[in-house]
Order: structure tokens, then C-alpha cells, then sequence
């Protein structure tokens, strides 16, 4: 349809660190971990799904249709 995204390699912060920036791109998926509450399924786009802390601070990109 045209449309498109930009997913930046903004990397991720944990507490006052910031990791992978210009390396690596984060962003969160709307599933918990059920198995871990604290938890939070989240995309990095150079290796696949993985688990964040909920405290961690990911990319958040929304997209309007």
C-alpha cells in the first residue's frame, strides 16, 4: 500500500546505561511473559525476540493506517 516504517538502531537503556546505539534496534511487542510478570516480550531486529525487563527502555514507534 505505499506504507512504511522506520526501525532506528536507537539501542536500549537499562536503568541510566544505554546500550547498542547505532548497533542495535528495539522495540516492544503488546505480550507480557506470562512466566514472569516483570517481563515483557520485546523485538531487537538483529537477533530475533527476546525478554525485557518492563523496566528497560525500548523504542516505541507507532503507526498510524
Amino acid at each position: 500500500n505505499g506504507n512504511s516504517i522506520f526501525l532506528p538502531a536507537a539501542g536500549y537503556r537499562e536503568d541510566i546505561l544505554v546500550f547498542g546505539v547505532g548497533s542495535k534496534g528495539c522495540c516492544w511487542s503488546s505480550s507480557l511473559d506470562e512466566s514472569a510478570p516483570f517481563e515483557a516480550y520485546g523485538m531487537s531486529f538483529n537477533s530475533g525476540f527476546v525478554n525485557y525487563n518492563r523496566h528497560c527502555g525500548l523504542t516505541v514507534r507507532a503507526v498510524c493506517p
